[in-house]
């Protein structure tokens, strides 16, 4: 059993950072983490449309006290003139995941082919997985909801939990097998 998704949330708007609006999409993120994933949401914030800012503080959770496993922006994956969410993961990511997103947008095409507009990117600082979703509540939600059944495995594995993912006759040696719902029914149970 997977413990616990330990999950930090940001909003990445200027105009909520000033207050002069109300952030929607992060509540909207938080909620969908703890009832989807079960996840404990360790930290939110509202920061303003900052390369350096935005870096700083994707930075400071992944390798500060708080060390969540996944952290989740939402906004300025845009094509706006201060749309840098991706330009200020891109300092920090130490391993890029392409991937994530390009199944989040292809899971996403169906509802609206302006899912192609968001240019959001993932990728691991240390052992935390980002994900910079779009801004608006519905775009960023709906790019969650594309990635809640991978998530978890995710995370197992960047955790370092995983020895093997349920290859027929697996052994567990540091680690544990886990047999996924997509296995074929001639391999392993979990152990």
């Amino acid at each position: 059993m997977t413990a616990c998704i330990r999950a930090a949330v940001l909003t990445v708007s200027d105009r909520c950072s000033r207050g002069e609006a109300e952030d929607l999409s992060g509540p909207a993120l938080v909620t969908m983490l703890r009832e989807r994933l079960g996840a404990e949401v360790v930290a939110t914030r509202c920061l303003p449309d900052e390369i350096q800012t935005l870096a700083d503080g994707f930075r400071a959770w992944a390798n500060g006290p708080l060390q969540p496993d996944l952290i989740l922006s939402t906004g300025g994956t845009g094509l706006a003139p201060r749309d840098v969410t991706p330009e200020a993961a891109s300092r920090v990511i130490e391993r890029p995941h392409a991937g994530l997103m390009e199944l989040a947008r292809l899971r996403c095409m169906a509802k609206t082919p302006r899912t192609f507009l968001s240019r959001g990117v993932a990728g691991t600082i240390g052992r935390s997985l980002l994900l910079t979703l779009p801004g608006s509540p519905r775009g960023a939600t709906e790019m969650l909801e594309a990635l809640l059944d991978i998530l978890p495995h995710a995370i197992e594995t960047l955790r370092g939990e995983v020895q093997d993912d349920g290859r027929p006759g697996a052994r567990a040696v540091t680690g544990r097998v886990v047999n996924h719902q997509d296995s074929g029914p001639h391999e392993p149970s979990a152990r």
